[in-house]
């Protein structure tokens, strides 16, 4: 889908947004200076692959070190691998740098389950890439969960386990 469709779906569900063009970023530390300019929640996403061939996105908080192996037990998954290009790019339309719960719309086959971070979830502001890593989007972690609905892509809210 592209971006458009993205707005427009926003859109018809109500959902409010603002959102914030600039450089390319690639990394949680690249995006550090867009704090200042965009206040709210700033994320990081996860695309896994569990060891039964399951796939997964999962959104935390951008300074969150996750416990992958915690984090399959409380997935109820097995061990979780971070997942290919080539099958980030084929399931969700989106390459590594831009992937983002948003991403969702894409996969029509719902192939791959979405996390979201129970921290995330009543944030008042959640900022994610709109399907390229050129901006930011932040909109309600209510309205992130009612696209993901409404995509047929309900999210899994979890506590997510850090690293010591």
């Amino acid at each position: 889908m592209s971006e458009p469709q993205l707005f427009s779906d926003l859109e018809s569900l109500g959902a409010g947004w603002a959102i914030l063009e600039h450089a390319a970023v690639f990394t949680v530390e690249e995006s550090a200076q867009l704090h200042a300019d965009m206040p709210g929640a700033h994320t990081k996403n996860l695309f896994l692959k569990d060891a039964k061939g399951g796939f997964w996105l999962v959104t935390v908080r951008h300074d969150l070190r996750v416990d992958l192996k915690a984090l399959a037990g409380v997935l109820e998954a097995k061990k979780f691998s971070f997942g290919k290009a080539e099958d980030m790019e084929a399931l969700l339309g989106v390459t590594p740098g831009a992937v983002t719960p948003l991403a969702a719309i894409n996969d029509k086959d719902c192939r791959v389950r979405v996390v979201l971070d129970k921290a995330l979830a009543d944030a008042a502001s959640v900022n994610v890439h709109p399907l390229r890593n050129t901006a930011t989007v932040g909109l309600s972690g209510q309205d992130l969960q009612r696209a993901l609905a409404h995509w047929n892509h309900p999210a899994v809210l979890a506590e997510i386990p850090e690293r010591p």
